[in-house]
């Protein structure tokens, strides 16, 4: 954990007073979060808290009501459209089904946002996807396929592999190892981890995986009645004597308690 990107407190995502809303339902409210250079942060909360559409805001999926989101100090909601998107360009984003386009083939899907962005050959385009492919560890066979002949582990790879497209400098990963076997999640997450340090990313994961928060992330954030109440390390969220966050880290499922049992 002891990073000196930690050390620099240099936040390349800083939200302040965050307030979002449906309708009468505010779902986050004066919310302020950090997400620290060349760190991997988990963002947990409990079902329909808001971690995902708190993902979504800062990325511009959603509409805030009021707050400042900030990406590598710029302010979003103030700058043209063409600086949003030089920013945007700077992120990849993982949503939590994959969100693949069911009609394309798996090349064709990570050459997509490529092609938004670049003016490239078809040879290039095709040399690209087959590297990020080979990134996150799939054969060549794979870019021929459609989503619909993926397995899940497969699927969650390639929307990965399309999340690095554009070689980002953050990305965004909604609940990556929902829906995978526990040899699957753990694949997955040594995959993030080693994908974070060989490119030097900064990882913002959406996650309620335990073994996730325990294993690839620097620190955790966590939202409660839409607002995060705590952002550190492992060892704070375990030492906190908030109610939820007691329950969520020491809970029956737990590994602390795990532990305890001689598991």
């Amino acid at each position: 954990m002891a990073k000196a990107a930690r050390a620099s407190a240099d936040a390349v995502i800083r939200v302040r007073d965050l307030t979002v809303g449906f309708g009468d339902h505010t779902v986050l409210k004066e919310a302020d979060l950090d997400v620290y250079r060349g760190e991997i942060l988990g963002f947990v909360g409990g079902s329909g808290s808001g971690k995902s559409v708190m993902l979504r805001t800062i990325i511009g999926l959603l509409p805030k009501r009021a707050g400042k989101i900030e990406v590598f100090g710029t302010d979003l909601s103030a700058v043209e459209e063409e600086e949003r998107q030089a920013i945007e360009r700077r992120w990849g984003v993982l949503f939590q089904n994959g969100a693949l386009f069911s009609s394309l083939t798996v090349l064709e899907n990570l050459q997509f946002p490529v092609r938004e962005y670049l003016d490239l050959s078809q040879r290039l385009l095709d040399e690209l996807a087959m590297a990020k492919l080979e990134m996150v560890g799939l054969g060549p066979d794979v870019g021929y396929k459609y989503p619909s002949e993926l397995s899940g582990g497969m699927t969650k790879r390639v929307a990965l592999a399309r999340a690095l497209a554009l070689d980002p400098e953050i990305v965004f990963l909604d609940e990556p190892t929902s829906g995978l076997d526990p040899i699957g999640a753990g694949d997955f997450d040594n995959l993030i981890s080693t994908l974070q340090r060989t490119l030097g990313l900064t990882v913002f994961m959406v996650t309620h995986d335990l073994d996730s928060l325990h294993t690839v992330c620097d620190r955790i954030a966590v939202l409660v009645d839409g607002k995060v109440i705590e952002q550190g390390p492992m060892e704070t969220m375990l030492a906190s004597q908030h109610p939820w966050l007691k329950s969520y880290f020491h809970g029956k499922r737990s590994r602390v308690n795990e532990k305890r049992r001689g598991g």
